[in-house]
Formats: structure tokens, sequence, C-alpha cells
């Protein structure tokens, strides 16, 4: 798909759709008048040149907004499990409860369901505006969420967003505070248990760490991808401490994987600390219910998704809004992280 650009207009829209112009604003504006089938193909067609209607969210703000949507690509039963979603979700309920209004959670398998989804939410005014997640390198939604004109906000880095409004942690800051702790604490082979690669805040991470790696003069290749499953944390923490080289810290990209990795040390008869030092991240309860306690790169995930949501009723009424980062996850110690024993 192409990206929109200034030379392409509604009258060009139309033309391509053997429409008239005020066929094309009835679909944009989802307006009686016009066949599902010509919508579909207006849309279609508009997709394919790129163009996107100006005024959607301005339009919509003078419109009562009672729902918002939340697509989200995980399996359900991970989900379920994910602390980080759980506070992220609350937080957007704090605001939508205050504004009298309801969250549309839906769960999908790919992005391009979800940007069928998406459109649909939109086409059929179900929603109001979107948040979107989970951001990948050439994300396959960007074009389609301009091209509607849904009002959204992003959660990610500006350099995964496309120029969507957007909210991030810096992730690549926090994880060399997460190295260079360890490597203060005597640490020369640190490992790192991350996300899919093709996730961006995951790729994010993973530079960050062998950068961060080299710069003290250490080996940055102990690195297991994997999903963020406590089944799959533990899977890659069994294989990085029975290779030749293990290592003698952990940092895992969630909270849920470093209680895994815990019990794969106490299973393997590995001491924490005194053998392996282990670091969560997004300090969730389940850290502090470990033994020993779970030490983490902590932030605020429910403020997180508060201002996230509080951002998108913003852009839903046409304000300018720009993107920018919310508080960096910092650094917590508890008993999990030691020198490593001689």
């Amino acid at each position: 798909m192409s990206a929109p650009t200034e030379r392409v207009t509604i009258k060009d829209v139309a033309a391509a759709a053997g429409v008239s112009k005020g066929a094309v604003s009835l679909a944009f504006n989802h307006k009686p008048g016009v066949s599902e089938a010509t919508r579909e193909r207006i849309f279609a067609v508009a997709r394919q040149l790129g163009w996107a209607p100006n005024s959607s969210a301005r339009s919509l703000s003078r419109q009562s907004v009672d729902t918002i949507g939340l697509a989200i690509c995980r399996p359900a039963r991970l989900l379920g499990l994910e602390p980080f979603y759980m506070e992220f979700i609350s937080g957007i309920e704090s605001v939508l409860a205050e504004r009298h209004c309801s969250l549309l959670l839906r769960l999908v398998s790919s992005l391009e369901e979800e940007i069928v989804l998406q459109e649909t939410w939109w086409r059929e005014r179900q929603v109001g505006g979107s948040i979107l997640v989970d951001f990948h390198r050439d994300d396959p939604r960007l074009a389609p969420i301009r091209t509607l004109g849904l009002p959204a906000v992003a959660v990610g880095h500006p350099s995964l967003t496309g120029g969507l409004p957007s909210l991030w942690t810096d992730d690549a800051t926090a994880t060399a505070e997460a190295v260079r702790y360890l490597a203060a604490l005597g640490h020369r082979r640190i490992a790192r248990v991350g996300g899919p690669a093709d996730l961006g805040h995951s790729a994010i991470r993973w530079t960050a760490f062998r950068e961060t790696m080299a710069g003290l003069g250490l080996d940055g290749s102990l690195h297991a991808e994997t999903g963020f499953s406590g089944e799959e944390g533990a899977r890659a923490t069994r294989s990085l401490l029975l290779s030749a080289d293990r290592p003698t810290a952990i940092v895992y990209d969630n909270d849920l994987m470093a209680v895994a990795g815990l019990g794969v040390a106490a299973e393997m008869g590995i001491s924490v600390p005194d053998e392996l030092s282990l670091l969560a991240w997004d300090d969730s309860q389940l850290c502090r219910l470990t033994h020993p306690t779970l030490s983490a790169m902590s932030h605020d995930v429910h403020g997180f998704g508060a201002q996230v949501a509080r951002v998108l009723f913003d852009v839903i009424a046409g304000q300018d809004v720009a993107s920018r980062p919310v508080a960096t996850p910092s650094l917590v110690p508890r008993a999990s992280t030691a020198p490593p024993r001689a």
C-alpha cells in the first residue's frame, strides 16, 4: 500500500472508484446513500491511492464517544496470565469509567486480522477511536489506519508508529541500566530472554542489550528469542543454563518469564542469587511474591494505560497531540540479584 500524499484528492478517489465525490463523502462519513458494495469499493480504492479524509477526526469530535477499541495479537490463555496487559487495561478502564465509556477488547491471531477488524469497527461506528499496541517493523496496520481516518493512539516508539500520535517507554535506556547494574555487581556472562525479534520493542531492547554489553567489553551473544509465556521462558532459561558458557545473570522481557526462570533454577539446583542473578521487567505483584523476591525494571503500567486513554480522547476531539515518552522503567533491586559467587 502506498503512503498518502497531498496530490491525491477526493476527486481522484471518486474517479478511480467510478462514483461521485458525494458518494465518497457518504462512505467515509458512514451515512446512508451508498450500497455496502460501493462503500467497500471506495475504501479499497482509497487504500490503493493512499488517501484519507482529513476531516474524519474533527467530524467525530462533534459526536458522542461511548466506546474505544483495543485489539491484541496474543493467545487468550497468555493474555489472562500476562501482568502487563492486565495492569495496562485496568489503567485504560479507570479513564473510561470517568467518562462513562466502554472498552471493546478483541484478541486477534494476526495483524491482517486486526486490519479487517479495525475497518469493520470504524465503518460500522462501533468505536470512536482505537489504541494500537505491539508494533512491528514496517507495521502493515499503518497505511490502512491512516486511510480510514480512524482516530488512534499508538503504544510504541515513534520509529515504529509511522507518525501516529504515540506514547512509549524508553526501553533502550532501561535495558542499558539493567545491563550496567549487573555488570557493576561483577557479572561478565549476562544473558537476555526476550520476545520475538520482529516485535518492535523487543528489537529495541535487544539492540540496546548488545550495544551496552559491547561498550562494557562483554560478550552480548547470550540471547534467547521466545514468546512471552512462562513455558517458553522456562524452556529458554533451561537452554541457557545447560550451555557450556552458562550465564551468571539473566534479564527477562517480562515478569512471567522471570518467575518461570526462577523455577528452572530451583529445578536444576542452581542457587539464586549466589550462582545466578535474575532481573524481571514490569515489576508486577509477581515479583514480590516469589522467594527470593525478584529484582525488576519497574514502571507504572496502570498509569501508562491511563495516559494512553486520555491522549486518545484528545485525538478524538481533534486536538493536535504530540508524541511523547512516559516515565522510563527504573531499577528496583531485590533478593534475586547479587555479586556472582567467586
